[in-house]
Protein backbone atom coordinates (compact mmCIF):
# COMPACT_ATOMS: atom_id res chain seq x y z
CA UNK A 1 0.00 0.00 0.00
CA UNK A 2 1.33 3.76 -1.18
CA UNK A 3 1.71 6.16 1.63
CA UNK A 4 1.71 10.06 0.92
CA UNK A 5 5.27 9.93 0.87
CA UNK A 6 5.50 7.59 -2.20
CA UNK A 7 2.65 9.73 -3.78
CA UNK A 8 4.39 12.76 -3.74
CA UNK A 9 7.88 10.45 -4.79
CA UNK A 10 5.86 9.38 -7.75
CA UNK A 11 4.41 12.62 -8.85
CA UNK A 12 7.59 14.27 -8.05
CA UNK A 13 9.55 12.16 -10.65
CA UNK A 14 6.23 11.79 -12.99
CA UNK A 15 6.33 15.31 -13.98
CA UNK A 16 9.95 15.97 -14.52
CA UNK A 17 9.78 12.97 -16.71
CA UNK A 18 10.70 14.28 -19.96
CA UNK A 19 13.23 16.84 -18.97
CA UNK A 20 15.15 14.23 -17.32
CA UNK A 21 15.06 11.62 -20.43
CA UNK A 22 16.67 14.35 -22.12
CA UNK A 23 19.40 15.50 -19.84
CA UNK A 24 20.52 12.08 -19.19
CA UNK A 25 21.28 10.03 -22.56
CA UNK A 26 24.76 8.79 -21.83
CA UNK A 27 25.54 5.63 -19.13
CA UNK A 28 28.34 5.95 -16.64
CA UNK A 29 31.23 3.87 -17.33
CA UNK A 30 31.73 2.71 -13.67
CA UNK A 31 28.03 1.04 -14.64
CA UNK A 32 29.22 -0.63 -18.07
CA UNK A 33 32.28 -1.62 -16.31
CA UNK A 34 29.95 -4.01 -13.85
CA UNK A 35 27.93 -4.74 -16.71
CA UNK A 36 30.75 -6.04 -18.69
CA UNK A 37 32.00 -8.41 -15.81
CA UNK A 38 28.62 -9.48 -15.87
CA UNK A 39 27.58 -13.36 -17.32
CA UNK A 40 25.45 -13.05 -20.33
CA UNK A 41 22.75 -15.31 -18.80
CA UNK A 42 22.60 -13.00 -15.59
CA UNK A 43 19.59 -11.97 -14.57
CA UNK A 44 19.92 -8.70 -13.24
CA UNK A 45 17.79 -5.52 -11.69
CA UNK A 46 17.62 -2.39 -12.27
CA UNK A 47 16.25 -0.62 -9.14
CA UNK A 48 15.36 3.30 -10.03
CA UNK A 49 15.89 2.57 -13.30
CA UNK A 50 14.82 5.74 -14.46
CA UNK A 51 14.75 6.57 -18.22
CA UNK A 52 16.91 3.11 -18.75
CA UNK A 53 20.09 4.92 -19.98
CA UNK A 54 21.93 2.07 -18.01
CA UNK A 55 19.30 -0.88 -17.90
CA UNK A 56 19.74 -0.63 -21.73
CA UNK A 57 23.31 -1.51 -22.14
CA UNK A 58 22.63 -4.34 -19.13
CA UNK A 59 19.68 -5.77 -21.44
CA UNK A 60 22.36 -5.97 -24.79
CA UNK A 61 24.81 -7.91 -22.50
CA UNK A 62 22.18 -10.03 -20.03
CA UNK A 63 19.82 -12.70 -20.57
CA UNK A 64 17.14 -10.22 -18.60
CA UNK A 65 16.84 -7.32 -16.82
CA UNK A 66 14.12 -5.93 -15.07
CA UNK A 67 13.94 -2.25 -14.26
CA UNK A 68 12.03 -1.11 -11.44
CA UNK A 69 10.98 2.98 -10.67
CA UNK A 70 8.32 4.68 -8.43
CA UNK A 71 7.75 6.43 -11.60
CA UNK A 72 5.20 4.96 -14.21
CA UNK A 73 6.18 7.97 -16.98
CA UNK A 74 9.88 7.23 -16.61
CA UNK A 75 9.08 3.63 -17.11
CA UNK A 76 7.00 4.11 -19.85
CA UNK A 77 10.49 6.27 -21.68
CA UNK A 78 12.42 2.62 -21.17
CA UNK A 79 9.87 0.40 -22.43
CA UNK A 80 9.60 2.68 -25.61
CA UNK A 81 13.36 2.95 -25.67
CA UNK A 82 13.25 -1.18 -24.94
CA UNK A 83 10.84 -1.52 -27.51
CA UNK A 84 12.86 0.63 -30.39
CA UNK A 85 16.13 -1.42 -29.78
CA UNK A 86 13.74 -4.56 -30.23
CA UNK A 87 14.58 -5.43 -26.83
CA UNK A 88 12.69 -8.44 -25.50
CA UNK A 89 14.24 -9.47 -22.25
CA UNK A 90 13.34 -6.37 -20.56
CA UNK A 91 10.34 -6.50 -17.51
CA UNK A 92 9.23 -2.72 -16.59
CA UNK A 93 7.96 -2.96 -13.04
CA UNK A 94 6.08 -0.14 -11.08
CA UNK A 95 7.55 -0.49 -7.28
CA UNK A 96 9.35 1.27 -4.63
CA UNK A 97 12.70 0.93 -3.49
CA UNK A 98 12.28 0.58 0.03
CA UNK A 99 9.72 -2.77 -0.87
CA UNK A 100 11.34 -4.02 -4.23
CA UNK A 101 8.42 -6.27 -5.95
CA UNK A 102 10.78 -8.79 -6.79
CA UNK A 103 10.90 -12.60 -4.91
CA UNK A 104 13.88 -13.42 -2.51
CA UNK A 105 16.98 -14.76 -4.00
CA UNK A 106 15.66 -13.96 -7.64
CA UNK A 107 18.65 -11.70 -9.38
CA UNK A 108 22.09 -12.30 -9.94
CA UNK A 109 23.04 -9.18 -9.79
CA UNK A 110 21.71 -5.44 -9.49
CA UNK A 111 22.36 -1.94 -10.12
CA UNK A 112 21.19 0.85 -7.84
CA UNK A 113 22.40 4.02 -8.84
CA UNK A 114 21.36 7.67 -7.68
CA UNK A 115 18.18 6.56 -6.19
CA UNK A 116 19.45 5.91 -2.65
CA UNK A 117 19.85 9.24 -1.95
CA UNK A 118 16.47 10.01 -3.10
CA UNK A 119 14.66 8.40 0.34
CA UNK A 120 14.43 10.36 3.56
CA UNK A 121 15.09 8.48 6.46
CA UNK A 122 18.06 6.70 7.54
CA UNK A 123 16.02 3.43 8.94
CA UNK A 124 14.36 3.71 5.29
CA UNK A 125 17.88 4.36 3.09
CA UNK A 126 18.67 1.18 5.15
CA UNK A 127 15.77 -0.58 4.43
CA UNK A 128 15.71 -0.44 1.04
CA UNK A 129 19.75 -1.78 0.93
CA UNK A 130 18.19 -4.77 3.04
CA UNK A 131 15.74 -5.26 0.20
CA UNK A 132 18.82 -5.42 -2.20
CA UNK A 133 20.17 -8.18 0.09
CA UNK A 134 16.84 -9.97 -0.20
CA UNK A 135 16.50 -10.10 -3.86
CA UNK A 136 20.11 -10.85 -4.75
CA UNK A 137 21.13 -14.71 -4.91
CA UNK A 138 23.77 -16.16 -2.59
CA UNK A 139 27.13 -14.31 -3.58
CA UNK A 140 25.29 -11.75 -6.27
CA UNK A 141 27.02 -8.75 -6.76
CA UNK A 142 25.39 -4.87 -6.83
CA UNK A 143 26.75 -1.66 -7.93
CA UNK A 144 25.62 1.09 -5.90
CA UNK A 145 25.88 4.93 -5.83
CA UNK A 146 24.80 7.90 -4.09
CA UNK A 147 25.55 12.22 -4.21
CA UNK A 148 28.55 12.76 -2.44
CA UNK A 149 27.93 15.84 0.55
CA UNK A 150 30.99 17.62 0.01
CA UNK A 151 31.20 17.85 -3.75
CA UNK A 152 32.18 21.31 -4.64
CA UNK A 153 28.30 22.72 -5.38
CA UNK A 154 27.05 22.06 -2.05
CA UNK A 155 30.07 22.36 0.36
CA UNK A 156 29.30 25.64 1.84
CA UNK A 157 25.26 24.57 1.88
CA UNK A 158 26.35 21.60 4.79
CA UNK A 159 29.42 23.63 6.15
CA UNK A 160 26.13 25.97 7.06
CA UNK A 161 23.51 23.74 8.35
CA UNK A 162 26.38 21.82 10.36
CA UNK A 163 26.36 25.15 12.62
CA UNK A 164 23.04 25.57 12.26
CA UNK A 165 21.73 22.34 12.62
CA UNK A 166 17.88 21.97 12.13
CA UNK A 167 16.78 19.28 14.82
CA UNK A 168 13.89 18.69 12.16
CA UNK A 169 16.28 17.21 9.59
CA UNK A 170 19.11 14.61 9.32
CA UNK A 171 22.59 16.29 8.41
CA UNK A 172 22.79 15.59 4.79
CA UNK A 173 19.31 16.17 3.90
CA UNK A 174 18.46 19.09 1.12
CA UNK A 175 15.66 19.75 -1.55
CA UNK A 176 17.25 20.12 -4.66
CA UNK A 177 15.75 21.57 -7.68
CA UNK A 178 14.97 20.49 -11.20
CA UNK A 179 14.73 23.84 -13.51
CA UNK A 180 15.34 22.21 -16.31
CA UNK A 181 13.02 23.43 -19.28
CA UNK A 182 11.10 25.87 -17.41
CA UNK A 183 10.19 23.69 -14.27
CA UNK A 184 11.06 24.59 -10.66
CA UNK A 185 10.61 21.21 -9.07
CA UNK A 186 11.79 20.12 -5.61
CA UNK A 187 12.95 16.91 -5.12
CA UNK A 188 14.49 15.71 -2.03
CA UNK A 189 18.23 14.58 -1.46
CA UNK A 190 20.36 13.17 1.40
CA UNK A 191 23.70 13.42 0.31
CA UNK A 192 26.25 11.51 2.04
CA UNK A 193 29.75 11.74 3.42
CA UNK A 194 31.71 8.51 2.69
CA UNK A 195 31.82 6.78 5.87
CA UNK A 196 28.07 7.06 6.12
CA UNK A 197 27.54 5.11 3.10
CA UNK A 198 29.97 2.85 4.13
CA UNK A 199 28.20 2.50 7.62
CA UNK A 200 24.46 2.27 5.99
CA UNK A 201 25.53 -0.91 3.62
CA UNK A 202 27.42 -2.29 6.52
CA UNK A 203 24.11 -2.28 8.60
CA UNK A 204 22.32 -3.72 5.70
CA UNK A 205 24.06 -6.92 6.13
CA UNK A 206 25.98 -6.04 2.36
CA UNK A 207 29.75 -7.32 1.96
CA UNK A 208 31.82 -3.74 0.77
CA UNK A 209 34.23 -5.46 -2.07
CA UNK A 210 35.10 -1.94 -3.28
CA UNK A 211 34.54 1.78 -3.01
CA UNK A 212 35.55 4.53 -5.52
CA UNK A 213 35.41 8.23 -5.46
CA UNK A 214 34.04 10.29 -8.77
CA UNK A 215 34.56 13.28 -9.78
CA UNK A 216 31.61 14.17 -12.85
CA UNK A 217 31.40 17.60 -12.27
CA UNK A 218 33.40 18.65 -8.92
CA UNK A 219 37.07 20.03 -9.19
CA UNK A 220 38.15 19.49 -6.10
CA UNK A 221 36.34 16.71 -4.21
CA UNK A 222 34.34 13.85 -5.33
CA UNK A 223 30.68 14.41 -6.07
CA UNK A 224 29.75 10.53 -6.35
CA UNK A 225 30.69 7.58 -4.38
CA UNK A 226 29.98 4.03 -6.05
CA UNK A 227 30.05 0.63 -3.82
CA UNK A 228 30.74 -2.46 -5.29
CA UNK A 229 28.80 -5.31 -3.10
CA UNK A 230 28.33 -8.62 -2.04
CA UNK A 231 25.44 -10.54 -0.59
CA UNK A 232 26.99 -13.10 2.04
Amino acid sequence: MKNNRTDTEELTWDTIAESFDSTRRKPWIQCLDFIDELSSQAIVADIGCGNGRHLIPCAVHCKTVIGVDISRKLLHITKQKTEEKNLQNVLCVHGDVRNIPLKDSSVDALLYIASLHSIKGRNERIRSLQEVSRILKQNGTALVSVWSRWQDKYRNYFLKQFFMRNQSMEFGDIDIFWRQHGLNIPRFYHLYSKREFLDDISQSGLKILKIQSVKFYSRSTADNYFALVKKQ
